[in-house]
């Protein structure tokens, strides 16, 4: 472990120690038979610390708890939810430095990335604090006289919260911090590649859930692989799960949640587009298209993984392009200097390797070659060249989504072939196209356009404000997390009709006498 990034320093500020207990029922920590699990930076391949599992046990004494807990926390006032949740975001800004200097060193992405990640959780925040005085419903007449309608919502009860490695803390934060203000409480499973962070997100909360007395089970956590993610998808008690990953997780959560008629929402792989016209600012298409293509290493579900560049362009694009790539720094996460970081794991470079392998044999051309890197700062394995590939999108490895930054370079003439090229993938996350025409933006955004739920012009693919409705179509799940009318996924509606007249007037004008 670097010392010279101050690493150690933040753990203990952050409460991460060498071995952690990984159940939390909000304000105690719960001993548990569950086997440890190991933490490995993939920076420099060391060990940071391990993590006690979550058994059958343990976690039931955790829903017992979130289910007590929800009685009360209910029947506060959305307002005071609200007080607490801003005081999660004060208490995330004071160690927002070391808390993204954990993501950044447990995950992989570049310390100014994690910053970002921690600013993201605590502008939900924000944005969640305001949302506790807007949970409005509708108010409507009735076609009965001396009656009034109205519609009114509800919270669901305990939320499950399921969340990737890629962003290791965010996500928990886009749906905790809506689902509590809502009235919910939560069971948080992280990813099992990046535990620490969320037991120190666990850490902040518990701080301030302690003083405010708020009761025992509101936030809690989890921890494990996928035998732990089951306990939340097969449980009745939770109605609602939101899982973040890959789509055959998803589909397999989807299939479990729906068995018991459970909700889901689901945000799942991308396998996002930018389309470069030939009325771009090739200036922004290109600073976009890189940020887009190699921030967090390709393990961005909006990372742009197809570029479909118009033919008057597409040379001095390639050209450009390859000419940026150069100047790419790979290296420590933690060093600002590197703009590049590792793959999580080993696991997921061997799943690069494949990637350019395959399409390579199905035509693909090398223009930015990729590789792994060794030597002196390359110890752990798992950094690689972000790499460029010449090919067509009916290829079947541009079908699919590699969590890594390989980029796929693709010709167009037409724009509406540029569009249904975009298209014609199974997933449909983020789009981007750069245009100054407003003749061919326009068409982008229309019904005829991209079939994203996400569709930008001239800005990329990845980074998305938390004030919009997050999420994709097809494939990528159709859920929509943070902002816009969201909170809705984490409510039940429910209309209701008052009498207050003397009679018992029936709707329809049906008449019933005895």
């Amino acid at each position: 472990m670097s010392q010279d990034f101050g690493i150690n320093d933040a753990l203990k500020r952050l409460g991460v120690e060498k071995n952690n207990l990984g159940t939390s029922t909000g304000v105690k920590w719960v001993e548990t038979s569950g086997e440890g699990m190991a933490s490995y930076s993939p920076a420099d391949g060391k060990l940071i610390a391990s993590v006690q599992v979550t058994d059958k046990s343990s976690y039931d004494q955790v829903m017992n708890k979130a289910l007590l807990a929800f009685k009360e926390w209910r029947m506060i006032p959305a307002p005071q939810r609200g007080e607490i949740v801003r005081q999660v975001g004060n208490a995330l800004r004071e160690l927002k430095e070391d808390l993204g200097k954990l993501v950044s060193y447990e995950m992989g992405k570049s310390y100014q990335e994690g910053l970002g990640e921690v600013q993201e959780m605590i502008d939900i925040c924000d944005f969640a604090v305001g949302l506790s005085r807007q949970l409005y419903g509708l108010t409507m007449h009735s076609e009965r006289p001396s009656h009034r309608m109205y519609e009114q919502w509800h919270p669901l009860g305990v939320v499950g919260i399921i969340s990737a490695f890629n962003f290791p803390v965010a996500v928990w934060s886009w749906n905790a911090m809506i689902a509590l203000v809502c009235g919910n409480v939560c069971v948080w499973k992280p990813s099992e590649k990046a535990p620490l962070s969320a037991i120190a997100c666990q850490h902040i909360i518990s701080k301030v859930l302690k003083g405010n007395n708020v009761p025992e089970g509101v936030s809690c956590l989890i921890n494990g692989d996928y035998r732990v993610g089951e306990y939340l998808a097969k449980d009745k008690r939770v109605p609602l799960v939101s899982a973040t990953g890959s789509t055959r997780m998803g589909k397999l959560v989807a299939q479990v949640v729906g068995q018991r008629l459970g909700k889901t929402l689901l945000e799942l792989g991308g396998n996002n587009a930018m389309i470069v016209s030939q009325h771009a600012d090739l200036d922004i298409a290109i600073r976009a298209s890189l940020f887009g293509a190699v921030g967090t290493a390709g393990q961005r579900c909006t990372t742009t993984r197809r570029l479909i560049v118009h033919d008057a362009v597409y040379e001095e694009v390639k050209n450009r392009l390859r000419a940026a790539y150069q100047k790419l720094v790979v290296g420590n996460p933690l060093d600002e200097a590197n703009h590049v970081g590792p793959l999580i794991d080993k696991e997921a470079v061997k799943m690069y390797l494949k990637a350019i392998d395959k399409v390579k044999n199905e035509g693909g051309k090398e223009l930015v070659p990729g590789g792994v890197l060794d030597g002196v700062g390359f110890e752990s394995g798992c950094y690689v060249t972000p790499c460029i590939i010449e090919a067509e999108n009916h290829y079947e490895m541009v079908q699919h989504e590699t969590f890594a930054p390989i980029l796929y370079m693709i010709r167009y003439n037409e724009l509406e072939e540029a569009i249904e090229i975009q298209n014609a993938v199974p997933q449909g996350l983020s789009s981007a196209i750069m245009t100054m025409h407003i003749r061919e933006s326009e068409l982008f955004l229309s019904a005829a356009g991209s079939d994203c739920g996400i569709a930008n012009v001239n800005i990329g693919t990845s980074g998305a404000e938390i004030g919009g409705a997050f999420g994709g179509e097809k494939e990528t799940g159709g859920g929509r997390e943070s902002g816009s009318d969201s909170w809705k996924a984490y409510m039940r509606r429910q209309t209701n009709t008052i009498n207050y007249g003397d009679a018992l007037p029936l709707a329809q004008g049906i008449k019933f006498e005895i």
